[in-house]
């Protein structure tokens, strides 16, 4: 069966509508296309649990992310160093294409794999602009207790 027809439209005409409706499609941007960029941001979330590395370009599109989890690695295997240089390289892979090459590191989280991600960027041939920590630290921290009455 062919596409559906308005009544009182004849085939030609929606021929013509439906060739707009495709041709509209294709103008609002397919994700196929890919663009390359040089700068870029790379936020690390490093938590006692995990490791998270995404890659974005300077508006906060997101070009690449990946995990530990994502890799294979298990349980507290997922919070170590080698687990966070491992995650670096799979997103240098994913980025090599399209970039970017130029870079500005946001680190959020305590955990064991801090350091050892950024020394992984810097090693995989990212040129590292700027590092900034955007870990949340409480400025006054909870209401304290009530006091014990006796």
């Amino acid at each position: 069966m062919g596409k559906k027809r308005i009544i009182g439209q004849t085939k030609e005409e929606s021929l013509k509508e439906s060739k707009k409706l495709e041709e509209r499609i294709a103008e609002s941007g397919s994700k196929s296309v890919k663009q390359r960029f040089d700068q870029g941001r790379a936020y690390i979330r490093v938590t006692y649990n995990n490791t998270m590395i995404s890659i974005t370009d300077v508006k906060g599109n997101l070009v690449a992310w990946s995990t530990a989890g994502a890799l294979g690695f298990s349980g507290p295997k997922k919070a170590t160093p080698f687990a966070a240089s491992k995650v670096v390289a799979v997103i240098a892979e994913k980025v090599s294409k399209t970039g970017p090459k130029n870079i500005e590191v946001f680190v959020n989280g305590v955990g064991g794999g801090r350091d050892s991600s950024v020394r992984s960027l810097a090693n995989q041939g990212f040129n590292i602009l700027s590092i900034k920590d955007i870990t949340p630290i409480p400025h006054n921290g909870p209401r304290p207790k009530k006091p014990r009455r006796i």
